[in-house]
């Protein structure tokens, strides 16, 4: 059955048309992923569908009675309100702990929360996955989802993506997350120079088809080809042909990546890396690290060597950027010792958007860094590098001040980059980015010779340029997986069938397993919604709530010595005990601050 039709619709927002002309439709069968470049009409295209939006011309046309849930970027909720009023709505214990749906949901994506917190001063990922759960508790015959994988984190990404494939409803799903998009939807439509071009299948089926298009068409486009038939050789030989998927059986893309080399030449890379990095990089010895009274890493020993690439996994609030701060030396040892190369020259890309000088031009930006580096064997100039990261022409002279998001997250890549590091340790580099950046991102960093290690949520990302990966599970160390993401999860799994590790997000809330009586309390964690056990979650909350108490006090006594210091202005000897007293405090405050800063970085 039909359940929406667009018929000639045309939007713009400035003189270029996002949509020009578009006529299609989705039926109740439909599992679409939508892809595109930043700004190329992606959200518009959904908004639209939603009838959110106003096309400029055209028509838009919902099936009589159509139950569509529709989650923007945005998670916006009202004052006050709870996870409970969000969620759940008005409904009775009862009647949600008997919806084997409701229960699903709130386990899935809610486990680790108090059903009654209020939402205020919750984080990003703990709103989005409200957000969700909103959307996905009720019945629905269509879902259309704008960046669900926002601020999620691999676990939440995989259980949503299983329940997604179990949900008998349309979807209509745009994101960046290339794993999720291969799990869960059927068909891509590519929205592009105000067209959508539609292909049958998930994301590697739309890099097949692509190419192929591209082959028979004899597109000018050489590079462009060139990394369709990089990434689609990848896909073959990497964990998604573990999958047993029957598209990549065909001749058509056996004849396509006949001759396309490894992406990585590992053995090479190595070379190039100790001859840069010598053999020591990072010598992690007996390290122990606490915030507070929590303590991060316990006795932790780890070795980080030339040409390593490592992929780092684990809960929130385990400590991942936390380690790398710890590398990058923002964060001392409480007690062991970090070693570091004497060769290492090391960036980080930091989840948090570098300051960077608004007035400045894009180009001007990146050669005040370097007008040009070597990467691999290649030479490549600042304004090269720009058009691969997607700022064409005149694109190179926009003041910095008028960039998108997305936009600054690409020039911060590159002015990291343009600096040639041999460590490169990067924090949720895809955050803001398309797919299309992402690719040339992932073949900049092929054939770059050095020490990377890697912390995203992009399950795709994390597997296409990292060679191994490591996790921190909540026990203070570091734990290598010669299985990867897949064994991260099956561990995570086997950790919530015991009743160790944080609270299960792919597990139920506690107590709400089975229906309540009227009047019951059985629905709800019993100790007021808060989940069995002391995940890394709540622990690392329970931190924040403190060092926010501790700030507030601190400021109070600055405030009162600044009073005090005015009150003795004519007591010399009061005057200097009262300026110790206060660059004291001031200390103590900015110690706190700062492990205020990177726990909330780890909690996300």
């Amino acid at each position: 059955m039909n359940l929406i039709n667009l018929e000639n619709v045309g939007k713009a927002y400035g003189p270029k048309p996002l949509l020009d002309a578009v006529s299609l439709g989705l039926d109740d069968d439909d599992r679409v992923g939508v892809v595109g470049r930043n700004g190329g009409g992606k959200s518009t295209l959904v908004s639209i569908l939603a009838r959110e939006t106003e096309p400029d011309s055209g028509r838009v046309t919902h099936a009589r009675g159509v139950r569509l849930g529709y989650l923007t970027q945005r998670d916006e909720f009202a004052e006050g309100d709870t996870v409970r009023s969000v969620v759940l709505g008005d409904r009775a214990e009862h009647e949600w702990a008997g919806d084997t749906r409701a229960r699903d949901v709130l386990g899935g994506l809610l486990g680790d929360l108090d059903l009654d917190a209020p939402l205020a001063g919750m984080s990003g990922g703990e709103r989005r996955r409200i957000a969700l759960a909103r959307l996905l508790v009720p019945e629905t015959d269509l879902l259309i989802l704008d960046e669900p994988t926002n601020h999620l984190d691999i676990e939440a990404i995989d259980w949503l993506a299983r329940h997604l494939k179990r949900r008998k409803t349309a979807l209509l799903l745009v994101t960046h997350d290339r794993w999720f998009l291969d799990e869960v939807t059927l068909r891509t439509w590519e929205v592009v120079d105000g067209r959508v071009e539609r292909y049958e299948g998930g994301y590697s089926a739309y890099v097949l088809a692509k190419a192929e298009r591209s082959r028979i068409a004899a597109a000018t486009e050489t590079k462009r080809q060139n990394l369709l038939r990089k990434e689609l050789a990848w896909l073959r030989r990497g964990p998604q042909a573990r999958t047993s998927k029957p598209k990549f059986r065909v001749d058509a893309a056996q004849a396509l990546i006949a001759d396309e080399p490894p992406a990585r030449d590992s053995v090479e890379l190595t070379r190039f890396a100790t001859a840069r990095l010598g053999k020591t990089v990072f010598d992690l010895e007996d390290v122990t690290v606490r915030l507070g009274d929590r303590t991060i890493f316990d006795d932790l020993t780890w070795r980080l060597g030339p040409g390593d690439r490592i992929g780092l996994v684990g809960v929130n609030g385990s400590g991942k950027s936390t380690l790398l701060r710890l590398l990058d030396g923002a964060v001392a040892p409480s007690a062991g010792r970090v070693v570091r190369g004497k060769t290492v020259q090391l960036a980080h890309l930091s989840q948090n958007l570098e300051e960077l000088d608004p007035a400045r031009r894009v180009l001007e930006s990146v050669e005040e860094v370097k007008r040009r580096i070597t990467v691999g064997k290649r030479e490549w100039t600042a304004s090269q590098l720009l058009e691969r990261l997607g700022f064409q022409g005149d694109r190179q002279w926009t003041p910095v001040g008028d960039l998108s998001g997305g936009e600054r997250r690409r020039l911060q890549v590159l002015r990291l980059l343009m600096g040639e590091p041999n460590v490169l340790l990067m924090d949720e580099p895809t955050n803001d980015l398309d797919i299309e950046t992402l690719t040339e991102v992932e073949d900049i960093l092929d054939g770059w010779p050095g020490t990377l290690v890697v912390v995203s949520h992009d399950r795709y990302f994390l597997e296409r340029i990292t060679d191994r990966v490591a996790a921190l599970l909540g026990d203070g160390r570091v734990a290598m997986l010669p299985g990867g993401v897949d064994e991260y999860l099956a561990r995570r799994a086997d950790a919530r069938a015991s009743g160790s590790g944080a609270p299960a997000r792919g597990g139920t809330v506690a107590a709400a397993t089975a229906p309540a009586g009227p009047g019951s309390t059985g629905g709800a964690p019993s100790d007021g919604g808060k989940p069995k056990g002391s995940g890394q979650d709540w622990k690392a909350r329970k931190e924040l709530d403190k060092l926010e108490r501790r700030l507030d006090k601190l400021a109070k006594q600055e405030s009162q010595l600044h009073e005090d210091l005015a009150a003795a202005a004519t007591d010399y000897a009061r005057l200097q005990e009262l300026d110790a007293r206060l660059k004291e405090v001031q200390a103590e405050a900015a110690r706190v601050e700062e492990e205020w800063l990177m726990l909330a970085e780890d909690v996300g």
